[in-house]
């Protein structure tokens, strides 16, 4: 689905996320863009917007727009056709996993702690202030839907990339630009550390349920449930990656 034939509520993600590169636009470009992807504020088939409209957004000149895309393209994560209908469309479905004979790797000690915490700081004051505010019907459903697509997942791949688009959306929705950005950087951090461990059945079965309880605290207007729900969901995550990457 372009973004031009998508709701209006879809579109929200990149308006979000994506802001004006202060400085390395073409460094500052690839990170947000790349981000995007793989968070799946840009799902797998979509096209990506107008070069244009992109090239304002992120507030760098349309040149560097496509070297950023092209170096997107020579990761893997988008594909371009020119001419009539042609555009950067989305080929990233989502993260490799490791098998359960590979060595987990990835951020550990201090390091781990640190990401950890900050998402334990930031995810639950978005998912607060959130519940705070007055939602609209598109809203509302919304993040039902995003709650539903990640039950819906097809495989493992899919359910991590629709677990960061309930935790953007969730974001979204507290109407901070300055949580937003910050959730954007815990999921980032998440996605990193989510990848380099096995996936769990019963764990995605625990972090479902959990995310049932922080949708509905929100839609209920419950802003202390809301809170206490995303830190109950943080804290299952961060003991499973604690106990795996040490």
């Amino acid at each position: 689905m372009t973004e031009a034939m998508s709701p209006l509520h879809e579109r929200r993600l990149p308006d979000a996320v994506l802001r004006p590169a202060a400085v390395n636009a073409f460094e500052s470009t690839v990170e947000q863009l790349a981000t995007a992807v793989r968070l799946g504020v840009f799902a797998h088939g979509e096209q990506l917007p107008p070069e244009r409209e992109l090239a304002e957004r992120l507030g760098v000149s349309r040149v560097t727009l496509r070297e950023a895309i092209a170096a997107l393209r020579d990761s893997g994560l988008v594909t371009t056709t020119r001419g009539r209908g042609g555009g950067t469309v989305v080929v990233y479905r989502g993260p490799d996993l490791p098998r359960d004979s590979e060595p987990v790797a990835g951020r550990r000690g201090a390091d781990l702690s640190d990401a950890l915490e900050f998402r334990r700081v930031v995810e639950p004051g978005a998912a607060a202030l959130a519940a705070r505010r007055s939602l609209s019907a598109d809203q509302r459903s919304w993040l039902a839907q995003a709650c539903q697509e990640v039950r819906d997942a097809p495989d493992s791949k899919g359910h991590r990339v629709a677990d960061s688009r309930l935790h953007l959306a969730v974001a979204t929705l507290s109407g901070s630009p300055m949580l937003i950005e910050a959730v954007t950087r815990a999921q980032a951090a998440l996605h990193e550390l989510l990848t380099a461990i096995p996936v769990l059945p019963t764990n995605i079965a625990h972090s479902s349920a959990q995310h049932d309880c922080i949708v509905t605290a929100i839609l209920a207007g419950d802003a202390d449930a809301a809170r206490t729900a995303m830190e109950e969901h943080c804290d299952a995550t961060a003991a499973l990656l604690r106990g795996l990457l040490g």
